[in-house]
């Protein structure tokens, strides 16, 4: 793809490019294992007109969702932050009996069931199929679908329309931008507030964190990038919220431009920031892959030196970053000899690219590994206390991004 997928404009400006590389969640069975894996262009860029950062190769969305490996309940951290947001939007916004949630992306129901049990009317769309029966499971009313113009357009025939949308880390999974966001004003009622939260670009280029680049994110976003998407489709960011998931996420709180919803404190705050930080400053973007070869030969020159000492080394999660950072590095069982994870629906299958072997946490205090390189570094203080016995004979929790760091 040469073209911004918002603005249009050519891409020229490189970020990263890691060359071909796996789906980040393409899991492998054992019997695949003989078999060459699918690989694609994995070329990070800056669109120098509206600063959207971008995957300029586009990957199937059917390819990567439509049979999916990630499931949100099996992070209690990520569970307990959905509760704390239906909990606030209740109160901020006085939702009651007859008001409508709708979730894009719903997944297994980890959030909306959280208004459910609120007694609020809910709806999710979510285009996983085997993902959508945990959440039918779970009593979530679920529209297995694709969300874009043409899915909100059929939704808001038959009456659909929401008091509060919720699109959680799936901004930078659409492709196409432009179809994806014209659909939120169909269903959106005219008072009605729409959150987005995404991981923040600001914290990408400042803590080199390229290991959350991979192809179904197809875009990193800013405030600067979104107030120019929401701005084209009639829309407008009022409210900004700073939070600590994904490595540093933002939350903005949008709505039709008509509606009666002030702007706060908080999106001139994140506006100055990023302007401070240089996210309009295409300089600011120079240098991303220098300094991600430097973590990259941080990480091999330690589990080489690992190596040597005959130390047993492991990782902990299963997660698509841990994939880029794997396969960037040239890292798999020569030097990691398994990943545990609780998801069962990975545990007995390889990751992708490496081809370790994904186990149960329970082999933990069998293998009894010296390191335990947690792979999902966003995740480190709740792994560090779930797997904390690591400690009783020796052994030593690790993590790479920002910079390499023994715990």
């Amino acid at each position: 793809m040469s073209q911004c997928r918002f603005c249009r404009k050519p891409l020229t400006r490189t970020l990263i490019d890691f060359g071909l590389q796996p789906l980040a969640n393409s899991y492998l069975r054992p019997d695949q294992l003989q078999f060459p894996e699918p690989r694609y262009p994995l070329h990070a860029k800056v669109c120098e007109s509206c600063f959207l950062v971008q995957v300029d190769h586009d990957v199937s969305p059917q390819a990567i969702f439509s049979e999916y490996a990630y499931f949100s309940s099996y992070s209690p951290s990520w569970v307990e932050h959905a509760r704390h947001y239906a909990q606030a939007m209740i109160s901020r916004f006085a939702l009651h009996q007859n008001s409508l949630v709708v979730e894009i992306a719903s997944n297994d129901g980890y959030l909306l069931q959280h208004f459910k049990t609120a007694g609020i009317g809910v709806l999710g769309i979510e285009p996983a199929g085997n993902v959508a029966k945990e959440a039918e499971a779970r009593g979530i009313k679920t529209e297995v679908a694709f969300f874009n113009r043409d899915t909100a357009a059929r939704l808001r025939a038959t009456g659909v329309q929401a008091d509060l949308m919720a699109a959680n880390n799936v901004l930078a999974h659409v492709p196409d931008l432009n179809e994806f966001v014209s659909g939120f004003p169909l269903i959106l009622s005219n008072q009605g507030v729409l959150t987005v939260e995404f991981p923040h670009l600001l914290n990408l280029i400042e803590q080199t964190q390229f290991d959350t680049i991979y192809h179904e994110h197809y875009s990193y976003l800013s405030l600067l990038a979104c107030e120019r998407i929401f701005g084209a489709h009639g829309m407008r960011v009022f409210d900004v919220e700073e939070l600590p998931t994904h490595g540093g996420s933002l939350r903005l709180f949008v709505c039709h431009n008509s509606a009666d919803h002030n702007s706060s404190e908080g999106l001139t705050f994140v506006r100055q920031k990023e302007q401070l930080a240089g996210i309009g400053d295409l300089t600011t973007y120079d240098g991303f892959n220098v300094r991600a070869e430097v973590i990259r030969g941080e990480l091999k020159e330690f589990l080489q030196d690992a190596r040597a000492n005959n130390l047993k080394v492991t990782a902990y999660g299963a997660a698509a970053k841990g994939n880029t950072l794997l396969n960037y590095c040239g890292i798999g069982t020569h030097l990691i000899s398994a990943v545990f994870d609780k998801n069962p629906h990975k545990q007995d299958h390889y990751l992708p690219g490496s081809q370790i072997p994904i186990k149960s946490p329970d082999h933990i205090s069998h293998i009894k590994p010296d390191v335990l390189l947690i792979l999902p570094w966003n995740l480190r203080a709740e792994i560090m206390a779930e797997q904390s016995t690591i400690k009783e004979w020796g052994g030593r929790f690790v993590t790479a991004i920002p910079k390499l760091n023994v715990f």
